[in-house]
């Protein structure tokens, strides 16, 4: 029985191996990572809360325009204009609904 020829090649070394927590800068920059995103989704957040709020306030502008318009119509023609304002009812909040 022919026994094999060990050479350099055949020994075993723990080369690549290293786990990430035995290099401390990677993880640290890893941890940095992680913050700057979490500053830029909260950066989003902010900027989403704000634009819901400008969308909201707007919806509201809208919602006051269209019944101060309704009560002129009715004001100027009650008759020609009853049917129409029967549709588009003053509530405050609420959704657009056209019936056909």
């Amino acid at each position: 029985m022919a026994s094999r020829i060990k050479g350099v090649r055949n020994l075993r070394t723990l080369s690549g191996k290293i786990g990430q927590a035995a290099v401390p800068y990677r993880a640290y920059m890893q941890i940095t990572c992680l913050e700057m995103e979490k500053a830029r989704r909260n950066s989003e957040r902010q900027n989403a809360s704000r634009l819901i709020g400008e969308i909201e306030s707007r919806l509201q502008e809208i919602e006051t325009e269209k019944c101060r318009i309704l009560e002129s119509l009715s004001e100027a023609d009650p008759a020609r204009h009853a049917e129409i304002a029967s549709q588009y009812r003053c509530r405050g909040k609420g959704s657009f609904k056209v019936r056909y």
